[in-house]
């Protein structure tokens, strides 16, 4: 039986397996995950916004890509996790908001969040298995430390997904 962790805004979880990771109203956000599969360890971040530069400081870790990726794999490699076996997949940076008259690039977070997220990845070596991102639906995902996959709950659509 898996443990269910909810994972907040801007919060962060690393769990050991059996366990599930659960975050709830994905929009222009991304919910990350990242995996060890051999050590059985997963951690998931609701990531808010592309990156921390002119934040005042005092924000939790998990609310920036940039702060947020590296938080994560440092939590796994404490609770024993080889960064050379971790994967990463990711869902939601979705276009919520489209103000006519509006810079399409100051409203797109959702795009800004998957571009710096993936970038992140890449940088850190970590690859990018599987993502379901963009549109203009919120999301709510599941990720489980017995399956490996990340359940989608699209709004407006009857059935789950898996990656």
């Amino acid at each position: 039986m898996e443990n269910a962790y909810h994972v907040g805004m801007a919060d962060l979880v690393v769990v050991s397996a059996p366990a599930k990771l659960i975050t709830l109203g994905l929009g222009s956000c991304i919910g990350l995950v990242i995996f060890d599969s051999v050590a059985k360890i997963a951690g998931m971040a609701h990531i808010m916004l592309p990156d921390s530069h002119g934040s005042k400081g005092g924000e939790k870790v998990g609310k920036f890509a940039d702060t947020a990726v590296p938080a994560v794999v440092d939590e796994m490699i404490k609770k024993g996790a080889s960064k050379t076996r971790m994967k990463a997949k990711i869902a939601g940076g979705a276009q919520m908001f489209a103000l006519p008259g509006t810079p399409t690039d100051f409203l797109a977070v959702g795009s800004r969040n998957i571009k710096e997220t993936t970038a992140i990845l890449a940088k850190l070596g970590i690859p990018l298995v599987s993502s379901d991102t963009g549109g203009n639906k919120g999301r709510t995902v599941e990720f489980s430390t017995t399956t490996w996959m990340l359940a989608i709950k699209t709004l407006g659509k009857k059935e789950m997904s898996e990656i």
